[in-house]
């Protein structure tokens, strides 16, 4: 009995620490409402010939409507093509179990901002804000994201999410298979 009292206790010992700590960056509340998100997470990155592509989530919640906050940047000593969001952009997540999670675009058009940096590289840098359904993010709790493909303005992207990565930007593991697993739960109380 001791032994088994010890093994449970062990074991419920692990999973606590086991969980993701919730990070959040914001949480206002004031007469216009509650706004809350969570720090930025690498998500998607790509490094080949030159050409550097980081993709940044953070979960949001405005008077609780549920949003992720996506940025994309991208570095390269070439010209880099602008990619748009419009109002037919889209991000699609493609889960483990088969289903497809499918967030919607709620801004203005934009093609991001070009800056050139103090080496003459190029960095394209443009954020969005993709809201979700009531019903469409349940799954997201429980089952891994394998694939997302970003709906462009006049194009479509696909970016393979990794189980895990070291990023070579910071040196940081990071997990993005699991980033709603982990970080939707601090946003839902």
């Amino acid at each position: 009995m001791k032994k088994l009292l010890l093994c449970l206790l062990l074991l419920l010992t692990g999973a606590a620490f086991a969980q993701k700590p919730c990070e959040i960056d914001t949480n206002v509340s004031d007469s216009l409402g509650t706004y809350k998100s969570t720090k930025q997470q690498l998500i998607f990155e790509r490094s080949f010939a030159g050409n550097v592509t980081n993709i940044f989530f953070a979960l949001s919640s405005s008077n609780g409507i549920l949003a992720v906050e996506a940025q994309f940047l991208q570095k390269s000593n070439e010209f880099i093509k602008a990619n748009c969001f419009d109002a037919g952009s889209k991000i699609y997540l493609q889960l483990n179990n088969g289903k497809i999670v499918t967030l919607l675009y709620s801004g203005n058009d934009t093609c991001g901002t070009l800056i050139r940096d103090d080496k003459n590289g190029n960095n394209r840098i443009m954020g969005g804000t993709f809201l979700f359904s009531k019903e469409n993010f349940e799954d997201l709790k429980t089952s891994p994201v394998t694939f997302m493909r970003v709906k462009f303005a006049g194009e479509t992207i696909d970016y393979p999410f990794k189980t895990e990565f070291i990023s070579e930007l910071d040196k940081i593991k990071y997990q993005p298979e699991n980033y709603f697993i982990n970080y939707l739960k601090c946003l839902e109380n």
